[in-house]
C-alpha cells in the first residue's frame, strides 16, 4: 500500500537557535505543502533521514494495512500526525495511506 507524506507546517524558533545551536550553514530543504509517497513502507526520495526515522514505524504499519493508533488518536484511522525531531526546527507531516486515484499530487 502506499502512503503519501504531506508537509503541512514548518517552524523555526530562533530564540533557542540563538541560545543552544551551534551555527550549521546548512538544516533543511523541506518545504511547507511538500508531498513524497512511500511505496511498501519504504523511505521517499528526497525527505531528509531524520525525519524518516520519526515517522518510519508509523509509514511501515499504515503501508502494512494498519493504522488506528493509540486507540483513536485520529479522525482517519488509516492517518497519523508526525513532527520531526529538531527541537529547533520541528516540522510536522501529515501521513495517509492511499489509492492509485489519490496518488497524483
Amino acid at each position: 500500500m502506499k502512503v503519501r507524506i504531506t508537509v503541512l507546517k514548518k517552524a523555526r524558533y530562533e530564540d533557542l537557535i540563538a541560545k543552544y545551536e551551534n551555527p550549521i550553514e546548512h538544516a533543511c530543504d523541506i518545504r511547507e505543502g511538500d508531498v513524497f509517497v512511500s511505496e511498501n513502507g519504504e523511505k521517499p526520495q528526497g525527505l531528509c533521514d531524520s525525519a524518516w526515522e520519526s515517522m518510519r514505524i508509523f509509514v511501515e504499519e499504515l503501508a502494512n494495512g494498519g493504522g488506528n493508533f493509540y486507540d483513536g488518536w485520529m479522525k482517519d484511522p488509516h492517518s497519523a500526525m508526525i513532527s520531526c525531531n529538531d527541537g529547533f526546527r520541528p516540522v510536522s507531516f501529515y501521513i495517509e495511506t492511499i489509492n492509485g486515484e489519490e496518488e497524483k499530487i
